[in-house]
């Protein structure tokens, strides 16, 4: 039979033993430390009292258990508590002794969270109920048989780690279904600090994850982060004398006043950051819960296929699928590649997020720290990191998670030093859903959508991710973020030009919107207004997609059919305005080289084609060196400038039959321009020239002469390159894991040439791209006189000049007819 001592105090009357409630208030309301230290005073002086009440006893233990067993008590906080017994005692004597702790606790008016069992029972609950067994791995001894508290501690570590793989999703699930009722809290006015993803549970959950063994969260700032939000909820249990967990708007001065911060857009932002660092942690952990769980349950079928091993001393080799240079994906993540030194080459960061963001791949976490060593860009920025750069705001969806990898580890304000300001930055307007820095990345995510409506979508998604720069800072945002863009653009790389248009669209990217809801659309000043703001109509149409990003990244009450219906008219009368005025943009070749004309008449004199191959340092137009197999060095990237001159007697098929030798040989198209030339009287016949601008996706380039062999094996036919770009293609949409591009918009382009047909065609670039244009063109009948083919990020811009076979244009019903079977064809 159990022993217990006995209370002689009148029940219904029980004292507050040993001044528990007078400790508690010196506590919590005179000069004491706060953070951590209170709370493990508080943790300290509850624990001296509840084993008061207690007493003596054996067969008996007071656990604590949850926060209360972290030794976290917050001021409000319940109070956790199990009384463990070993069985001998019967029910009446429990129950007497249970009464005797738990009233004293109710007395004081605190909240208690109670049970009574025994080990064998809490373990049984515990099996049932995910949140008790999460409960039991805090289990801290109170009072009484320390061996009971002991085992129970021990048996419930024993338990999780054998039922890790079926429970670990099961406490998955649980964080995604409170991230769904809740949000995430670093993107609300009025976050739930405990319950909304990033917020106290996931670290918590984060702790029992360590100890299944199974994977373990990244360290580096969790336990900072997590001090920071049970700071903060401390100072709101104060602040408001209740057990809550919501950062009411009306409390965020007052507790931010206690936490020593200047105001509540501080308090915001370090709860913000405090968020991210957990959000980010769960990210990493669950993502390698489920390649340990993967791996594990693919075990026995790889041991019968291998024969009961691994491999040599039973270690299998993970694939490896080259990705882009330095960068492979492995185990459903992109990683760094073995000879990868992100110290030699600037660019990597950028190129590794760029093609994991396209592939739909997380950058690994190991990656995003070694590239965080990568050595300083130029400035400006060479051609290449603009490029994947635009290519990474281009991805879609997939764009938030490696952005949120690279900002993790200060990748992003070192690249873009005017995004520190901005990052967690909160918006206190309730029309935004995100922080300054998120709602940036969500407008790019937006416009990634829209790129086929512009002809300059590398403008629309930088833009899109400036646009908001100047927030937050004293004065117009709009009117300080057109003088961050005239800082950025250059230093980026972009032109004049593209500099002047880009501080144009921050400038005014509130201008049709505002102008189409609140002014009269049928008086000319109001249209007169736009036009002279905007001068031109490819910056108004840039304008227009990123009016509507910007409003659909806002949130749902931004946008609507109304808006979209009274913007697009505006725009219609703003581009009749300006069309008058304006030459189109779009401009046939310019008279051959002497260069090209010598390759032309070597092409004809031959009767095969001519090819020139020579590398050029990346933003210059110089190049450096001309061999036809230039050396790599391992560890270092492969040149980017390659430029390839091809001539070839004018025939049918040489674009497809050119671009697909180029995409079996992984060279990817910045830029090209095709010509037909006829040089002399002399010679008869003429050549189409080829003009290409293109980049290794990995190693070294090919060699000339296997360019040419190659093209004269596609121009004879014998070379099925469909068919080994259909294979390549399939591996790569296998990789693509759900990313979706905007589809592909062919279109007439009315009053550009007399001469000529123009179609203009607007899609993601992919391996082949021109390949399968040329190939359409050629299915139709119609005659290649020049091309125009622009790669702006991931984005492919192709403007190609057609004459049916006499040389003249095509009508317009057979031209839209072409449009539409090319559009097909790449769809």
């Amino acid at each position: 039979m159990t022993e217990i001592t006995t209370d002689e105090t009148e029940p219904g009357r029980r004292p507050d033993p040993g001044g528990y409630a007078a400790a508690r208030l010196h506590l919590l309301h005179e000069e004491a430390p706060a953070g951590a230290p209170r709370r493990a005073a508080l943790a300290r002086a509850t624990d001296a009292w509840l084993g008061g009440l207690l007493g003596a006893a054996r067969g008996v233990a007071l656990v604590a258990v949850g926060g209360y067993g972290r030794g976290e008590l917050s001021p409000r906080s319940d109070l956790d508590v199990l009384l463990l017994h070993d069985g001998s005692a019967d029910a009446p004597t429990i129950a007497a002794l249970a009464d005797r702790v738990w009233y004293p606790v109710w007395d004081l008016g605190l909240a208690l969270d109670h049970s009574v069992r025994t080990p064998s029972e809490a373990r049984k609950t515990a099996a049932g109920d995910l949140k008790v067994h999460l409960g039991l791995l805090d289990a801290r001894h109170i009072a009484g048989d320390p061996a009971l508290t002991a085992g129970l501690r021990t048996a419930a570590y024993e338990d999780w780690r054998a039922q890790a793989p079926a429970r670990l999703p099961e406490l998955r699930e649980l964080g995604e279904e409170r991230a769904r009722r809740q949000g995430e809290l670093r993107f609300l006015l009025e976050p739930d600090l405990k319950e909304a993803r990033g917020g106290l549970r996931d670290a918590t959950a984060l702790r029992a994850v360590a100890a299944s063994w199974l994977a373990d969260a990244p360290r580096e700032g969790l336990e900072e982060a997590r001090a920071l939000l049970l700071d903060t909820r401390d100072a709101l249990h104060l602040a408001t004398g209740r057990a809550t967990d919501r950062l009411a708007l009306q409390e965020q001065h007052q507790v931010a006043t206690a936490l020593g911060l200047p105001g509540a857009d501080a308090l915001l932002r370090e709860v913000y950051e405090a968020a991210h660092t957990v959000s980010y942690a769960a990210d990493i952990t669950w993502r390698e819960v489920g390649r340990v769980l993967r791996a594990r349950s693919g075990r026995p079928r790889l041991r019968r296929l291998l024969g009961g091993r691994g491999g040599r001393g039973g270690f299998v080799e993970p694939e490896r699928t080259p990705l882009a240079e330095g960068v492979v994906e492995q185990d459903g993540e992109a990683v760094l590649a073995r000879t990868a030194r992100p110290e030699r080459d600037p660019v990597l960061p950028l190129r590794a997020a760029a093609v994991a963001a396209q592939a739909g791949l997380p950058l690994s976490r190991h990656a995003v720290r070694r590239l965080a060593g990568a050595g300083p860009l130029p400035v400006p920025w060479p051609d290449e990191a603009r490029e994947q750069l635009v290519t990474l705001l281009g991805a879609g969806e997939s764009t938030i998670g490696v952005w949120e990898a690279l900002e993790a580890e200060g990748i992003v304000s070192w690249l873009l030093p005017e995004w520190e300001h901005v990052r967690c930055r909160p918006q206190r307007n309730p029309v935004h859903r995100w922080t300054v820095d998120r709602h940036l990345v969500e407008t790019a995510v937006r416009a990634a959508a829209l790129t086929r409506r512009v002809g300059r979508p590398d403008l629309l998604l930088v833009a899109a991710l400036l646009h908001d720069l100047g927030k937050g800072l004293p004065g117009d945002h709009s009117v300080v973020g057109e003088t961050i863009a005239r800082d950025v653009a250059p230093r980026l790389g972009f032109g004049p030009a593209d500099t002047k248009t880009l501080a144009t669209l921050v400038r005014h990217h509130l201008l049709l919107v505002e102008t189409a809801t609140r002014r009269d659309l049928d008086d000319p000043a109001t249209v007169r207004s736009v036009t002279d703001a905007i001068g031109h109509p490819d910056t108004l149409e840039l304008l227009h997609a990123l009016t509507e990003a910007d409003a659909l990244a806002t949130g749902p009450a931004a946008w609507s059919a109304w808006r979209a219906s009274l913007v697009a008219d505006l725009v219609r009368r703003a581009a009749a305005a300006l069309a008058g005025g304006v030459t189109p943009s779009r401009a046939e070749a310019a008279a051959p080289t002497v260069e090209e004309e010598r390759l032309a008449i070597e092409a004809l004199r031959t009767g095969g084609p001519v090819l020139v191959l020579r590398t050029r340092p990346e933003g210059t137009g110089v190049p450096t060196e001309t061999p036809t197999d230039p050396p790599t060095n391992p560890g270092t990237p492969a040149p980017v400038g390659i430029e390839l001159l091809v001539a070839v007697p004018d025939q049918p098929g040489v674009l497809p039959a050119t671009a697909g030798v180029l995409a079996l040989h992984r060279l990817t198209v910045r830029a090209a321009e095709l010509r037909t030339i006829a040089p002399e009287p002399a010679i008869d016949g003429s050549a189409l020239v080829l003009n290409w601008r293109v980049a290794a996706e990995y190693g070294a380039p090919p060699e000339a002469a296997r360019l040419r062999n190659d093209l004269v094996r596609a121009l004879a036919g014998t070379l099925d390159i469909a068919g080994r770009l259909a294979e390549r293609e399939a591996a790569h949409g296998k990789r693509r894991r759900g990313v979706r591009p905007a589809p592909p918009r062919v279109s007439v382009v009315e009053g550009v040439s007399r001469a000529a047909t123009v179609v203009e065609v607007r899609a993601h670039d992919a391996p082949g791209l021109l390949h399968r244009i040329g190939r359409a063109l050629d299915a139709a009948g119609v005659w290649v006189r020049s091309a125009h083919v622009s790669t702006l990020g991931a984005n492919a811009v192709d403007t190609v000049y057609l004459t049916r076979q006499d040389g003249s244009p095509l009508p317009d019903a057979a031209a839209v007819a072409l449009a539409k079977a090319v559009e097909d064809a790449l769809g």
